[in-house]
């Protein structure tokens, strides 16, 4: 265990400003506070906050972080208080202590929610001062070097799987690549033992084999350098066994077939010395297509700067290069915690969130602000930190970072909010492309937008950055919300109307307590959802209402499905709850199996938790319903005079002469007509004749009748009828 005295000489070492007071004060308080609590390894408790603050030394922290460290666990384990760490240690040490605290108090909670409300407050800690993140990460380091002295397995395993997909990926996101790996490494041989033995026993073997091969591999890269004038460091590093054995799982290849095990350093003075020696690298050995990278001139969203290269090197071995400045390497080892360092006396850091590489926590913040709940915000994180980059360019020329796999969706929103809420499409390298495309590296990115557009529910089964999709989420549920309550609203009014009682706010505000719920809205959406009936409001309003079923009203002789549709649907009535206007898909749906159209006589099922389905009145289905007479609702079409071009699908079944031309003359009839076919489907063929299914995209009824008299009078359409069930 590190002495006191050795701590600040330390600290001393690379910053001869440090409060060496504040440095003192923080170790005698914190292990009097301990006092004589111990750790499940038997070592007294206050080994442990001590360690921390060595690890940052290492990263050579100043001295308000490393008091932070040697105090980051008294106000949960001891009697101390935020208050009086300030009065004794300063604003600044406190609010840090503070920023840790919040954390460590449900960090080692079960509960899936209780780790997703973790690292909530991580992030939103971290967002007003990095070093929070670099005290908790060196905290869960060395809580990982000792994780193996805890005596349940399962406890053990959980803290693994949450260092693995949490702590990690911060660490790699902030350029922390040593910690990030150590952390992967002690996870990874919790987590899956048997498989680390086994990739570090080929390692071993390697090693055995090529014990002189490195050095030799070193010496002649550095022979060639020096040949052209070019003063390097080169050194040799082999990768971790959970980096080996993640990319033999994503690539599916065996270990024998691994290229890149050992990777090796090139440290130059200057950038362009970096370029220097890649082209000299380049013109001596045979470069490995698909290898190179340019990190330097477009940097990773942490800041990492290298050039990365495959060639077939010294002796004929496939290896990899990293070539970087002496400065870059820093970063590249130390990431955001180099910002923080002090070099000769002086911290060459500016604010603790400046710069490009914090761009992703800005955006890990904005989808704190529109997730629904914590898991949700955690899902759509994890999203944002595991994914490899691909690199995109807006036409003005500025670079965007976004995630493999990427689509014109997600770099809108990368973008800004508002452009990715009203895009309409993209123009991906000057061609309009379709918003679900896949980016690549290097694509020059247009979007398109419209003010009037809002995003499309469907978006979310494309994108794959967390921003987009928990945007996406939030207006599907606000304008769901809406359309639930516009949609309860006409249920209870009908429902009120049909016992001529009157409709109020106060009188729903008066029942709110039964249904348990905290606003008339609420109430309202729970009705248009069917969690609630409109007759229990109703009853709850206005006790000793007659409960009357719908079979009673109507007569027992007539079937319940058409008395119900009969009344809803008289023909040149318009009454019942209007749906016209109300997105597809959220409040209502339509049914599949009869694929209503304006100017059809329809009739509304519903379904709980879903709002309501509209069926036409004479489809099959709906004999299923003849004994659940509170699921039926009457509905009606109502004419959006704003978009009277509404699209709706509609099937047909249509038997079409098996000869050349004939599919063509189908399609041009449909265009024609101004209809648009979205799917086609060949039911069963015979040397004559195709049957199919076809689904039409129309206004309505009457323009899908026209489109049906056309294809019948087509001489390569045999028979059309529009499909039933």
């Amino acid at each position: 265990m590190i002495r006191q005295f050795e701590l600040v000489e330390t600290v001393k070492s690379y910053d001869p400003q440090a409060d060496e007071d504040l440095i003192n004060r923080a170790y005698v308080y914190a292990m009097k506070a301990h006092g004589s609590q111990v750790r499940a390894s038997g070592d007294p408790y206050f080994s442990h906050p001590l360690e921390v603050a060595g690890i940052l030394t290492g990263y050579r922290l100043d001295a308000a972080t490393i008091a932070t460290a040697l105090l980051h666990d008294v106000v949960e384990d001891t009697g101390a208080t935020i208050e009086e760490l300030e009065s004794l240690f300063g604003e600044e040490v406190a609010k840090l202590v503070d920023g840790v605290t919040k954390l460590t108090q449900i960090e080692l909670q079960s509960d899936h929610s209780k780790q997703a409300e973790n690292f909530r407050k991580l992030l939103l800690a971290m967002s007003e001062d990095i070093r929070v993140l670099l005290v908790k990460l060196s905290d869960r380091l060395h809580n990982m070097r000792t994780l193996h002295f805890i005596k349940k397995p399962e406890k053990r395993r959980r803290i693994a799987t949450e260092t693995m997909e949490i702590f990690s990926p911060l660490a790699e996101r902030i350029g922390m690549q040593e910690m990030k790996n150590e952390l992967d490494d002690l996870s990874f041989a919790e987590i899956n033992e048997e498989a680390r033995d086994s990739v570090l026993k080929r390692l071993d073997y390697l090693r055995d084999e090529g014990k002189t091969l490195v050095p030799r591999i070193i010496d002649e890269l550095s022979v060639t350098l020096k040949e052209h004038g070019l003063d390097a460091d080169i050194t040799g590093r082999e990768k971790t066994p959970y980096s080996i054995w993640r990319k033999m799982q994503k690539k599916d290849v065996p270990f024998e077939a691994m290229s890149d095990i050992m990777a090796f350093r090139i440290a130059v003075d200057t950038a362009e010395d970096c370029y220097k020696a890649l082209g000299i690298i380049h013109n001596a050995y045979r470069v490995v297509p698909g290898r190179f990278k340019d990190y330097i001139s477009v940097p990773k969203p942490n800041g990492y700067q290298s050039l990365h290269t495959g060639i077939i090197g010294p002796e004929k071995h496939r290896i990899e290069i990293q070539i970087r400045t002496r400065d870059m390497h820093e970063v590249a080892e130390n990431g955001v915690a180099a910002h923080w360092q002090y070099k000769q006396g002086e911290k060459v850091s500016g604010k603790p969130t400046d710069g490009k590489q914090y761009r992703w926590l800005r955006e890990l913040l904005e989808i704190l602000e529109t997730a629904a709940e914590p898991e949700e915000f955690l899902e759509h994180t994890k999203l944002e930190m595991f994914q490899d980059q691909v690199f995109c360019f807006t036409p003005k020329g500025d670079l965007i970072n976004l995630p493999q796999d990427a689509t014109p969706v997600d770099f809108a929103y990368a973008v800004h909010t508002e452009v990715g809420d009203r895009c309409v499409g993209a123009k991906i390298n000057g061609r309009m492309m379709p918003l679900r495309t896949r980016l690549k590296n290097g694509d020059q990115v247009d979007i398109v937008t419209a003010k009037t557009h809002t995003p499309s529910p469907t978006w979310e089964n494309f994108v794959v950055t967390g921003k987009a999709r928990a945007r996406i989420r939030r207006f599907v549920r606000l304008k769901e919300r809406d359309q639930y309550v516009e949609l309860g609203n006409a249920m209870l009014e009908r429902a009120f109307v049909e016992e001529d009682y009157p409709l109020t706010e106060k009188g729903l505000k008066g029942v709110l307590k039964i249904f348990q719920k905290e606003t008339v809205d609420d109430l309202i959406a729970e009705v248009g959802m069917g969690h609630t009936s409109a007759r229990d409001v109703l009853e709850a309003v206005y006790p000793g209402t007659k409960k009357e079923s719908v079979a009673r009203k109507l007569g027992k002789i007539v079937p319940i499905s058409k008395a119900r549709a009969k009344k809803a649907q008289k023909k040149g009535e318009r009454h019942g709850i209007p749906i016209r206007g109300l997105i597809p898909g959220m409040a209502v749906h339509y049914a599949g199996c009869c694929h209503p159209l304006p100017g059809d006589r329809i009739v509304g099922i519903i379904t709980t938790g879903k709002g309501v389905t509209i069926h036409t009145i004479d489809c099959d289905i709906l004999h299923q319903y003849e004994d659940q007479a509170e699921r039926w609702i009457d509905v009606s079409w109502e004419q959006d005079e704003k978009s009277p071009n509404d699209s709706h699908v509609s099937r047909v079944h249509l038997t079409l002469l098996n000869v050349p031309g004939a599919l063509g003359a189908l399609s041009n009839v449909v265009a024609r007509g101004e209809g648009n076919i979205s799917n086609l489907k060949i039911v069963s063929r015979s040397a004559d004749f195709y049957d199919m299914l076809v689904d039409v995209e129309v206004r309505d009824v009457k323009h899908l009748s026209e489109i049906i008299a056309a294809l019948r009078a087509t001489p390569e359409i045999n028979s059309i009828e529009r499909a039933r069930g």
